[in-house]
């Protein structure tokens, strides 16, 4: 099973590697991942266990939702990228929480060979520290793909350690983690389908103050930047 998992991962990456720029192999991209995951629930259901295949199944309906992750972010662009904004533009969307004193952010862009801006910064506020990063993919979805699976309606994963959920923050796709033995919590936020928002809390009671920061952001600008 592990390796029929692995050979999946693998399809679906090569299925959107280098097809992103048009909205006919993007749709190709996702009909690729869809039948990759309709082979897996039936090879669980063949092994004979209901657990097995229980969890193919969940695996195999948020691997569709990330096929249509793949599809409605092409429709969306035209089925082509964009430029990337520049970091120092992505800079000034870093929001300045109360009680929390900021770090110096440190950002990058790079043409090639997938083009994107990003920004980070840390905060702390006594031994708590909390990580803010802002990726502009300009909609590739090279970039996105990690992220797609999770994002779709409907993921949850819970351990005795701790969850990670799907989740939506002020309109926005987002999965929402929490791991209680290391006290550390995140939330990635996926904006306008484009720009990828992760924050990351550590040596925190709860996830409060992850989802706090959240609040912190004006999304809709961040979406409209240019």
């Amino acid at each position: 099973m592990r390796r029929l998992i692995s050979a999946i991962a693998i399809v679906a990456v090569c299925a959107a590697c280098g097809k992103s720029e048009e909205q006919k192999q993007a749709e190709q991209a996702a009909e690729n991942v869809k039948k990759a995951a309709e082979t897996l629930a039936k090879a669980a259901e063949q092994q004979g266990t209901a657990t097995a295949a229980k969890g193919a199944n969940d695996l195999a309906s948020a691997m569709q939702g990330m096929a249509a992750s793949i599809t409605g972010a092409a429709t969306n662009n035209n089925g082509k990228p964009v430029d990337p904004v520049a970091f120092q533009t992505l800079q000034s969307h870093l929001p300045k929480v109360s009680g929390w004193e900021m770090g110096e952010p440190e950002g990058e862009r790079m043409t090639m060979p997938v083009p994107f801006s990003q920004v980070e910064v840390d905060y702390k506020k006594g031994d708590a520290r909390m990580q803010v990063k802002i990726v502009d993919t300009g909609f590739a979805q090279m970039l996105l793909m990690p992220w797609s699976m999770m994002l779709a309606s409907g993921y949850s994963r819970e351990s005795s350690s701790g969850y990670e959920k799907a989740t939506s923050i002020s309109g926005n796709s987002a999965i929402e983690k929490w791991n209680k033995s290391s006290k550390n919590g995140e939330l990635d936020i996926l904006v306008g389908k484009r720009f990828m928002v992760t924050i990351e809390g550590h040596d925190i009671d709860d996830i409060k103050p992850v989802q706090d920061f959240a609040s912190s952001f004006n999304f809709g600008a961040l979406a409209a930047a240019k």
